[in-house]
């Protein structure tokens, strides 16, 4: 698949069939999010990928949408995290990308890891859908629990998860803006 068709025909997925994903295809998807661009090339990432259900299931519980009472029925990731068979969470070392030697943010942006993990996501999603696999970006979850469950260590902390799998079902398009509503030339409101 084309890039420029892929990044239009990408869809948020949370319904995955059972299916396995083999680990030739797994290891295209890591491939494609190792090769994203990096501040200073320090690609801060670190990928876990998780196929025991005990811990897609403990992961599901950390999404912040869970009620009290661990009652997962009304939350869709909740379910794509347990549904998938393969669910990957991108980790980022703390104070490495857009940082000085000392560890201080060299730009007024702070330490630039969430810029980092998500050109890495990006790829990977892209590169997943491209080889016929269904995702979706999870945010929303306690990422301190998160890393305890991951046992991730002591200076990284966990930014996103996705669900990885065989779409059950094609994704909904979604409207976008128009080019002119959301670019401006030489200054901001150009047209």
């Amino acid at each position: 698949m084309e890039v420029l068709e892929a990044i239009k025909t990408r869809r948020s997925i949370r319904r995955q069939k059972p299916d396995p994903v083999d680990d030739e295809t797994l290891q295209k998807v890591l491939e494609a999010a190792r090769w994203a661009p990096s501040w200073a090339n320090t690609q801060c990432w670190h990928f876990i990928v998780v196929r025991d259900s005990s811990i897609k299931s403990e992961l599901a519980n950390s999404l912040h949408t869970i009620k009290r009472d661990g009652d997962i029925s009304d939350n869709p990731a909740a379910k794509a995290l347990l549904q998938a068979p393969v669910v990957i969470a991108v980790c980022a070392e703390l104070g490495r990308s857009g940082c000085r030697r000392d560890g201080t943010p060299s730009t007024d942006k702070g330490d630039w890891y969430m810029f980092d993990t998500a050109l890495a996501m990006q790829n990977l999603v892209l590169a997943a859908h491209a080889l016929g696999l269904g995702t979706v970006i999870i945010g929303a979850f306690d990422d301190k629990k998160a890393a305890e469950i991951l046992e991730v260590p002591e200076g990284y902390c966990v930014v996103a998860m996705t669900p990885l799998g065989f779409p059950e079902r094609e994704g909904k398009v979604t409207p976008r803006k128009e080019l002119t509503e959301i670019v401006s030339y030489d200054k901001y409101g150009h047209q």
